[in-house]
């Protein structure tokens, strides 16, 4: 008589890899240790079209609660196009008003950059909690996590271990990861460029793109890893207005595909990926006001014209974008440092110019990324302030009551 065993296996996605990085995870003496990098095994179902309210339409035009939230506050504009400093509040103390209103801000100005923040050390509950404010957290469709919180992704650089979900770099162009000594900050990451600059909105490739993320620092070299900023708002506003018509109504797709490439052959908790259409020109739905939404990074091609004209135009568009010094700002990071910014009207790249020495050197930082609407162009001739009411999205189908 035979008898048939049956083996039950632990579902896949239960486990959590460490990343190899040359800190010990077990040891108690960086600080931060529970934030360094984890992969999941096994697949994520693709993510679905839904429907997002920004919580920034329902905030206090003049931002009162946010303005004066201390005595000590202290907002200062950085650039005319682009960029707030804030000094003397705490990102951690804010109350749901007061966040609606910072959403509103960094729709207004693109990045809002808070010093000396404890934000780091309020823990992945509460940091999950306060990105959730403002939207569904995002799932990267194969970067890092902190343990247990795939919502919050690490992005870590030492002298062993290269992690940047961000541009979609974790390994060479064939998947190899990337591990061993490097050559200072010309590394493998980037031996085949001439610069360490990649300019991108964050996933763009997602059906609901990235709204208000906030970005903060762990732990930083002295000198280095700054991160740059710039404004696809005023890069809109910079053009002709016979190009910018030109552009309104077409659309490009931006691909998930080649940041996929470099994982082929590694297990990871991975999600297909896919390409998607969105409008070259897009809508802001908290302040009208249009934008750029082409990247070099993740954009591939415009829809309805040929090869040729679609990279001519987008080779324009990329260099426009990215030579504006008129529209940048750099952030220099520093324990404490916490940016938010609106995916939906910026591009960023890190600044990958530091030495990393065995044992000394990392860059360790944080995304919280929520997502938002689903790209679109509003084809009226808004000033920038006109801002939908709840009230109108619930008669405009974009809601539900």
């Amino acid at each position: 008589m035979s008898t048939t065993e049956t083996v039950t296996s632990a579902a896949p996605a239960t486990l959590e890899l460490k990343a190899e990085t040359s800190l010990d995870y077990n040891k108690a003496e960086y600080k931060y240790a529970a934030y360094l990098p984890h992969y999941k095994l096994g697949e994520q179902p693709p993510l679905e079209e839904f429907e997002h309210y920004d919580v920034g339409l329902r905030a206090d035009p003049a931002k009162a609660a946010l303005l004066h939230a201390t005595p000590e506050a202290v907002f200062r504009t950085i650039t005319p196009a682009i960029g707030t400093e804030v000094r003397g509040v705490q990102l951690s103390a804010l109350a749901p008003q007061q966040l609606d209103e910072l959403a509103l801000l960094a729709a207004e100005r693109g990045v809002v950059v808070f010093y000396d923040q404890d934000f780091a050390d309020i823990g992945p509950e509460r940091q999950r909690a306060y990105g959730q404010h403002f939207g569904r957290l995002h799932v990267h469709q194969m970067g890092g996590h902190i343990k247990g919180y795939p919502e919050l992704l690490p992005v870590y650089r030492d002298f062993v271990y290269v992690c940047f979900p961000d541009c979609g770099f974790y390994g060479d162009r064939e998947g190899n990861l990337l591990t061993g000594p490097r050559a200072g900050a010309v590394d493998r990451e980037i031996q085949n460029n001439i610069s360490s600059i990649k300019w991108h909105t964050d996933m763009s490739y997602e059906i609901n793109g990235m709204g208000t993320t906030t970005f903060l620092a762990l732990d930083v070299p002295d000198a280095g890893g700054d991160t740059l900023y710039l404004s696809t708002t005023a890069a809109y506003n910079a053009l002709s207005p016979a190009f910018r018509a030109f552009l309104h109504g077409k659309s490009a797709t931006h691909s998930g595909f080649s940041q996929a490439a470099v994982h082929e052959h590694r297990e990871r908790y991975v999600r297909a990926p896919i390409e998607t259409a969105h409008p070259i020109v897009r809508t802001h739905p908290v302040t009208g006001a249009k934008s750029l939404y082409v990247n070099r990074l993740y954009t591939r091609k415009i829809l309805g014209l040929k090869e040729e004209e679609s990279a001519t135009v987008l080779n324009f568009l990329y260099n426009h974008i990215e030579h504006g010094q008129d529209w940048h700002l750099r952030v220099r990071w520093a324990p404490g440092t916490v940016v938010v910014y609106d995916n939906r009207n910026t591009q960023h790249s890190a600044l990958r110019d530091f030495d990393v020495q065995e044992a000394v050197t990392r860059r360790h930082m944080l995304r919280i990324t929520p997502q938002a609407e689903r790209p679109y162009f509003d084809v009226a001739d808004r000033d920038g302030r006109k801002r939908e009411t709840k009230e109108d999205a619930v008669e405009n189908g974009k809601q539900t009551a």
